[in-house]
């Protein structure tokens, strides 16, 4: 079969196939969806029939995975900072590993124990906990930061990253202390899109690896990730009696039925009336850079699959 000849009830047979023959997730199925229509529509200019009847893969809700008190401890130990801290505001704060890579220095508000979080998950801002007892060590950290930032300055080096609105309208703004990372790293990285060699943030891979290293390193038969310190931070609370919507609005979901996951694997059944929102998180221990091209791949990747199954006659005519 050549493209031309591909109309809708070839990609009916195909999205269908990815679900019973490869049982692939609702987000794949989606995006090999949107590739070949797009592919198929403005590319090659064929009209498809309505095949929207197709096998549609359904979402599976998956049980988080969720440390003790006690495995949160030994993981902590097991590491050193800036690692250290950053894993453990991830636990105090409840933010995504993005969410806190991508803090800037006016994100953070020690005076009143709370981190603001700009541009989340559904372009949202929202503001968390900002644990009391981490403030002198974060505090330490910037202090660390300053002295790169004078460094990079003395030396005229690129400021950190702005978006590119911002970046029009104050080319400079990158240049000024409130917009450096809290996170930045102690290497230089070229800029991808303008070239330039500037200090960005850490990895999101150097921090995954560091925290997985540091389960493996405190005997922790889990699988620890960064974001499994957002399941703890949400759990934590909860078992502590601290009200649900008070979770949610932390964690910045859209929907309760999205925080009522944790309510599965709280060890207190029942929740409790309001306490401090912050009383577990202080007791206890770019992206822009997914751009069109990368898309683009992606969908021309789904569109060679599409047809080397119809070649192979893998899909049932």
């Amino acid at each position: 079969m050549t493209p031309g000849q591909a109309d809708g009830a070839d990609v009916k047979r195909f999205l269908s196939d990815l679900v019973v023959r490869l049982n692939v997730a609702p987000s794949t199925q989606k995006q090999a969806l949107n590739a070949l229509v797009f592919f198929l529509q403005k590319s090659l200019k064929i009209e498809l029939v309505d095949f929207s009847d197709f096998l549609h893969a359904q979402r599976r809700r998956k049980i988080p995975v969720v440390l003790t008190r006690d495995e949160c401890g030994r993981l902590f130990t097991a590491m050193e900072d800036p690692h250290r801290l950053m894993a453990e505001l991830a636990y105090g704060s409840g933010l995504r590993l993005m969410e806190l890579l991508r803090l800037r220095v006016k994100d953070v508000d020690p005076a009143r124990g709370v981190f603001t979080v700009r541009m989340g998950k559904g372009g949202k801002d929202r503001q968390t906990i900002l644990p009391e007892r981490l403030v002198p060590r974060l505090m330490l950290q910037l202090d660390t930061i300053k002295t790169w930032y004078e460094r990079d300055r003395s030396e005229k080096r690129a400021g950190a990253w702005m978006p590119d609105g911002l970046a029009r309208k104050s080319p400079k703004a990158g240049e000024e202390w409130i917009w450096q990372w809290v996170s930045s790293s102690r290497e230089f990285s070229i800029d991808p899109v303008s070239g330039l060699e500037r200090r960005h943030h850490i990895l999101d891979t150097t921090l995954q690896k560091s925290v997985k290293a540091a389960g493996q390193r405190a005997e922790i038969d889990k699988a620890v990730t960064p974001h499994v310190l957002r399941h703890c931070f949400a759990t934590h609370l909860l078992e502590s009696g601290t009200d649900i919507r008070t979770v949610q609005d932390l964690l910045g979901h859209a929907k309760l039925e999205t925080t009522q996951i944790y309510t599965h694997v709280i060890q207190k059944p029942g929740l409790g009336g309001a306490q401090s929102s912050g009383r577990v998180a202080r007791d206890n221990y770019d992206l822009r850079f997914t751009n069109y091209e990368g898309r683009l791949r992606g969908v021309g990747h789904v569109v060679n699959k599409f047809y080397a199954a119809q070649r192979s006659k893998l899909i049932p005519t």
